[in-house]
């Protein structure tokens, strides 16, 4: 009988990003004849003070208010548990870029969220903070596990 490799880290915080932005890109229910809404996400990387994890925590909920009410579809924020400890990610879904210039500048005129940012440059929390676009792939969004299928 063959042993699987010993999962890493690295692959577990892979596959929970990729499941993250999977569930950002489909509103559908994730069965092959489903039809794919493609959607781009701004994936968001932040390295953090893990001494001020709390910090963070609270910065993240905040957004959990803001960002619907600005426009964005937010899929989440996660915060690291085991491993690494300075590395938690945002992940929030637009229609367009159009549509995320748009609400950036929703944003800068609303008051919540000018605090929220104001609070993160106060405190320094945030070391580092990188964003990318990214787009699901047609027919790989939401693709359930036949095992699951089967029993």
């Amino acid at each position: 009988m063959a042993t699987a490799a010993p999962l890493t880290r690295r692959a577990v915080l892979g596959g929970v990003a990729v499941a993250a932005i999977a569930q950002a890109l489909d509103g559908t229910t994730a069965y092959p004849e489903a039809r794919t809404r493609m959607m781009i996400t701004c994936f968001i990387r932040y390295q953090i003070d893990p001494f001020q994890r709390e910090a963070f925590q609270k910065y993240a909920e905040n957004w959990g208010r803001i960002i619907p009410r600005c426009g964005g579809d937010l899929v989440g924020y996660f915060l690291p548990r085991e491993g690494t400890n300075d590395i938690a990610w945002g992940l929030i879904s637009f229609a367009s870029l159009a549509e995320y210039e748009a609400y950036r500048q929703r944003l800068r005129e609303d008051r919540e969220a000018m605090e929220n940012f104001s609070t993160a440059q106060h405190l320094r929390f945030i070391l580092r903070e990188e964003r990318t676009f990214v787009e699901g792939v047609e027919g790989t969004i939401h693709r359930p596990s036949h095992m699951k299928q089967n029993g």
